[in-house]
């Protein structure tokens, strides 16, 4: 055994005999149950032994629910930045269009105005 393997190889105390807890279940047992409910997001694990299952499922379903939300909200932040850069860009080419027409229209004839022409007599 290499020198790294044996600094990570140091006896738990769960590595014993006594490796089981007060509800006689081995920890090794309820800590790989735990890991695997929560990372595929249905944890039901708790440290409150006096939790009720169901007290625990609508906490779960809570917590989902305020992520989605979380999730949501997001979401929409970003789209009203996105609508207000998107505003902007329209405001300003508003104006360079607005200016171009202007300028178009007194370069016209069309658009000239006319003054009264005096009648000869």
């Amino acid at each position: 055994m290499s020198d790294k393997e044996k600094m990570f190889s140091v006896p738990l105390s769960s590595d014993s005999d006594s490796d089981v807890n007060l509800g006689g279940r081995p920890l090794s047992q309820e800590l790989s149950e735990a890991t695997e409910s929560m990372s595929n997001g249905t944890s039901t694990y708790s440290l409150d032994p006096d939790a009720n299952p169901d007290e625990e499922e609508e906490k779960q379903r809570l917590i989902s629910q305020v992520m989605e939300l979380q999730n949501t909200l997001d979401d929409l932040s970003q789209r009203v930045d996105s609508v207000k850069e998107e505003n902007l860009k329209l405001k300003s080419e508003n104006q360079v269009l607005g200016q171009y027409i202007e300028n178009l229209m007194a370069a016209s004839s069309v658009f000239q105005s006319t003054s009264p022409k005096t009648k000869k007599k």
